[in-house]
């Protein structure tokens, strides 16, 4: 990647209603049930949607809120969700970003990685799955994003999150209703029911015109495939560009009847 985007480079800029009510709530207790901090967070986000607080204000309380009740919180980056990792950057200065490195990322991807790390108030955290490709291919032979996409996906993506998470009590994603019917109905704060913890998508109702004029308005730095029709960003072999009024994630995994990696189901 050439060059740092200026805007990297310039104070964020305060506006009209980021001073969210959420330091007047009091934090949730240390030792409550991961359900009874999900619904806790559910109801005080509740209360802001109902309140009239704009999307961007919601997401940012999100995230503020997860920031302030959980000692060990992580924000998990596909470095194709940049408007997630910008916001958090600002709503929590400090806050852990995990970027699993599969080792099959565009060079733009590793690129963005690298830029935010280098310019962003947070912590970058890059995991790596337990075996290289060439160690992949050795025991289970070359290409096994074609011929076993959900193997590889298990192996490259899905441990090395489980790992990352064995011991935190939230996690934060990047994840909105309109990715893809599978995520249709997903909410702001909810249970992560099968690793029993707490798990934020601050940008879960944001649409695509919402995320692209944050991403306008606060000039964020955005990955380069962007330009190159990348809609969905994941691993090289596995992603292409889409076309105008295609799903966002069209192009993952086109043509394998595969719609998720696994990290959120």
């Amino acid at each position: 990647m050439s060059g740092v985007h200026p805007s990297l480079r310039r104070p964020h800029r305060q506006t009209r209603g980021e001073e969210v009510s959420i330091d007047t709530l009091a934090p949730v207790a240390r030792s409550a049930d991961p359900g009874e901090l999900a619904a806790q967070g559910a109801a005080t986000i509740g209360h802001l949607h109902r309140a009239g607080v704009d999307h961007v204000h919601v997401a940012t309380a999100a995230i503020r809120w997860a920031a302030r009740n959980f000692r060990s919180l992580v924000l998990m980056s596909s470095m194709g969700d940049e408007v997630l990792v910008h916001l958090a950057a600002r709503a929590a200065p400090g806050i852990e970003v995990a970027f699993i490195d599969t080792g099959y990322h565009f060079p733009e991807t590793l690129g963005t990685a690298a830029a935010y790390a280098a310019t962003q108030p947070l912590s970058l955290l890059t995991v790596s799955p337990l075996q290289s490709v060439a160690e992949q291919d050795a025991d289970y032979g070359s290409r096994l994003h074609d011929r076993d996409p959900d193997r590889c996906c298990a192996l490259r993506k899905v441990e090395p999150l489980e790992r990352t998470l064995a011991g935190k009590d939230a996690w934060i994603t990047g994840m909105r209703r309109v990715d893809a019917p599978t995520r249709s109905d997903i909410d702001v704060v909810t249970l992560d029911t099968k690793r029993s913890m707490v798990k934020i998508n601050p940008m879960a109702t944001w649409t695509e015109a919402q995320t692209e004029a944050y991403a306008r308005d606060h000039d964020v730095l955005l990955n380069p495939l962007r330009k190159s029709g990348y809609t969905s960003i994941g691993c090289a072999p596995c992603t292409r560009p889409t076309a105008p009024g295609d799903d966002p994630r069209a192009g993952r995994w086109a043509g394998k009847g595969k719609t998720e990696c696994g990290l959120h189901v």
